[in-house]
């Protein structure tokens, strides 16, 4: 019996110690506070987090949803967010004008994006060049979006500007109805529901920026930070993005059709970002990413310039203001070189 009794005492105090140890590695970590615009590419910090890539480096998320990046910039300026994930927009230009303390840090999709400029059924044969969309009625999710930017590349195709048309702001969600009533003749369409207006024959592709915008590859949604909270906290900051690009990463492998695919696609599920397998199933729903977490600043310059000229932002910034690649380098050197698991995948992007 008294056997029994220290028995007892020997595992009570063994779990004491468990627990002291655990709440101690709970105390030592550092909350980050993100804020992400949901898409499949967002399914990364949900996978980091579940495999503890974070909790390896000493950090907890503190995770909200944005509606856009656009009305994130404030917040994050603001130091109510350390990170956002979300697409890039003219108010980024317009904040580093403002000298607020944000920058570009690392990529979060780029070509292929999957992006096309989509048309009315009825309009397939009767608007068969670009330089036929003048005057039509052409939906975007933004005015200083990077769909509206992407609208006016292809507009130049055709000789055209943003001005010869009638942008009609619209969120994605409701561009299958402003189809079907006719109170739009074209729409910059993103993935799934380039997909399902295929599909369910709500739209026609027409132009596909993948093949038709330059250059490439094309940035169009990135991770940014606040500067001041970085400056204050370096190693805090490049151990959060060495544990993010671990997540990208293995993003890629899934992207590839590797051996988590499946186990990625369930967590996408399970925790709400996109609640259809069966989009997910789907290839084309999937953008592509930088293994490496490379912005193609070429691409960051062109959208600049492009803001500026159309009198959305008012100054052109040296690359270095516009993108800071030193996070991303210290990943990559960290973790190595990428190595594709799926070597038999043809599928561009993300390698």
């Amino acid at each position: 019996m008294v056997w029994a009794n220290k028995k007892t005492a020997t595992a009570i105090a063994a779990v004491i110690l468990v627990s002291a140890v655990v709440t101690a590695a709970s105390a030592d970590e550092t909350t980050v506070r993100l804020g992400v615009v949901r898409s499949i590419t967002s399914g990364v910090t949900a996978w980091a987090t579940a495999r503890g890539y974070f909790k390896d480096v000493g950090i907890k998320l503190d995770s909200s949803d944005l509606d856009t990046s656009a009305n994130s910039i404030a917040l994050l300026s603001q130091n109510q967010l350390d990170v956002i994930e979300g697409g890039i927009a003219a108010g980024y230009f317009n904040g580093l004008e403002k000298e607020l303390p944000i920058t570009m840090v690392m990529d979060r999709v780029s070509t292929p994006v999957g992006h096309n400029l989509m048309l009315r059924p009825d309009l397939k044969d009767q608007i068969t060049d670009p330089k036929q969309l003048k005057g039509k009625v052409i939906a975007t999710n933004g005015t200083g979006s990077v769909s509206t930017y992407e609208i006016g590349k292809l507009l130049a195709l055709g000789g055209l500007s943003i001005n010869d048309v009638d942008l009609k702001v619209l969120p994605f969600t409701q561009y299958a109805l402003a189809f079907a009533n006719k109170a739009i003749d074209a729409a910059e369409v993103i993935p799934p529901w380039t997909s399902q207006f295929v599909r369910d024959n709500i739209a026609v592709p027409f132009l596909n920026v993948d093949a038709l915008v330059k250059p490439t590859p094309m940035t169009i949604a990135v991770v940014m930070i606040n500067t001041d909270w970085a400056k204050k906290n370096p190693d805090l900051v490049r151990n959060y993005f060495v544990a993010y690009l671990r997540g990208v990463r293995d993003y890629c492998q899934a992207y590839h059709g590797g051996s988590i695919r499946a186990d990625f696609i369930d967590l996408v599920v399970k925790s709400g970002i996109e609640r259809r397998p069966e989009i997910l199933n789907d290839q084309k729903a999937w953008p592509a990413r930088s293994p490496d977490g490379k912005i193609n600043t070429l691409s960051m310059m062109d959208m600049q310039a492009w803001y500026t000229a159309n009198k959305m932002s008012n100054a052109n910034f040296p690359a270095d203001r516009v993108v800071d690649s030193s996070y991303a380098d210290y990943a990559v050197k960290k973790l190595g070189p990428f190595e594709l698991e799926n070597k038999a995948s043809t599928l561009p992007g993300c390698r």
